[in-house]
């Protein structure tokens, strides 16, 4: 079988193994991106709202009968789907009905929570306009989950496209692809929210970097890096601002680097840091202009549950207070769990050892997913989706690691790259 073949049977065995769980997969903001999608549909205000709770109800239903089902003194008990259904059914209207006859019908999401706190999600219209033609097609339920097959499938092929860039050998290149529908990247990417995209886009740029450095073709890679983070604008423009600044920071470090070293910088490097400070300085430019929630909104948000809250006054002593409890205990967790740390040092060491200056951008791309933790210091917000794009460094650097040893031991194909000696370092 050619390489190909395998990638796309890998993403195949993939796909498949999400038919085990097509409904249980929402979280608290899919909701917001289904009404979104809904009303670029063109449905009415009150039928996105009687779609999305339907959708979401159903969802509570499957979770709550399955979970019955095997509950060691409640699983003979009679179906609870109906009444979980009634009973979401009735909270869900229950918030919504009075902001609609309050008028607040503005924008596309439906008015579930205040509404400071939904104009967040009226900032995000990428990954809802991605979801338009399946929830068309396909209604809610099915299309949500071919949407999320879609791009989860997607993120493992570009882990593929990024180490066989890279030179690394198919079997290990496949195993990256692997490790990243296996580890959290793949469970996050098929929840029905924008880390997925957020993920997959990411990885585009940093493909988009490694065929600018180690395959020449400077005019794709530039262009991929370029729109990569316009697209990331569109989905969530903090991530674009944070991977632009990330990609600026790097290849102003390696181009320092070399420097100390007596080494020319060449003219890659600083280029794609220079493309990487020109998205932060437009994503900041633009999210002014389009007057989009600003640090202070997101602050006051994270302090007051969501705006349920009155305003703090001064919310940056309190920000930088929880910060470090955040932190501590975050370390202290993975203390007691450290499998997340223990991948992170492999797949550091793997890119930057092993991968030259696209390691560097390996390493940038994944502190991203720091940041967003950062900026939301939250210990119990869905099971660590934020930082889940620090799990891209053991995805792409853990092959590059393996690839010394997978050498010496097993007979590897001829891969049909340029040998690895033309490679930048």
């Amino acid at each position: 079988m050619r390489p190909r073949s395998w990638v796309l049977l890998l993403a195949a065995v993939f796909a498949l193994l999400q038919l085990a769980n097509v409904t249980g997969r929402d979280t608290p903001d899919t909701k917001n991106y289904l009404s979104y999608a809904l009303s670029l549909g063109g449905g009415s205000k009150r039928g996105v709202a009687a779609a999305t709770i339907d959708y979401v109800c159903t969802s509570q239903a499957s979770t709550a009968r399955r979970n019955q089902s095997v509950h060691v003194v409640h699983f003979h008990r009679p179906d609870p789907t109906d009444r979980v259904m009634d009973e979401c059914r009735e909270r869900e209207w229950r918030h919504v009905e009075p902001r609609l006859e309050a008028g607040q019908t503005g924008g596309h999401t439906v008015p579930y929570m205040e509404e400071r706190f939904m104009r967040i999600f009226e900032a995000r219209p990428g990954y809802p306009v991605f979801l338009v033609p399946f929830v068309l097609a396909f209604g809610a339920t099915w299309g949500l989950w071919a949407a999320s097959v879609v791009i989860a499938c997607a993120g493992g092929v570009l882990a593929f496209l990024i180490l066989r860039t890279l030179s690394v050998s198919v079997p290990l290149a496949l195993a990256g692809q692997g490790l990243y529908y296996v580890l959290p990247c793949g469970t996050t990417a098929m929840r029905p929210m924008t880390e997925g995209l957020l993920m997959a886009l990411t990885l585009a740029a940093v493909w988009g970097c490694a065929l600018v450095l180690r395959a020449g073709r400077e005019r794709a890679g530039y262009a991929l890096v370029a729109g990569s983070l316009l697209a990331l604008f569109t989905v969530k423009h903090s991530q674009a601002l944070f991977l632009g600044a990330c990609l600026a920071a790097t290849g102003a470090l390696i181009a320092l680097r070399r420097h100390r070293r007596g080494r020319p910088p060449g003219r890659d490097v600083p280029a794609l840091a220079a493309v990487g400070l020109a998205g932060a300085v437009v994503t900041m430019a633009l999210a002014r202009l389009l007057h989009y929630p600003s640090v202070s909104d997101s602050l006051q948000d994270l302090l007051t549950g969501h705006f349920a809250r009155p305003d703090r006054a001064d919310p940056w002593p309190e920000f930088w207070q929880l910060q470090g409890n955040f932190w501590v205990e975050w370390l202290r967790r993975q203390a007691w769990e450290p499998l997340f740390v223990a991948a992170l040092a492999a797949g550091a060491w793997g890119a930057l050892r092993r991968g030259g200056a696209v390691g560097g951008f390996v390493v940038a791309a994944a502190f991203t997913g720091i940041l967003t933790q950062a900026g939301h210091p939250d210990i119990d917000i869905w099971g660590g989706r934020l930082i889940v794009l620090a799990w891209l460094l053991p995805v792409v650097g853990v092959p590059l690691l393996l690839e010394p040893v997978v050498r010496g031991r097993v007979a590897l194909p001829s891969q049909g790259h340029a040998d690895r000696a033309r490679a930048t370092s």
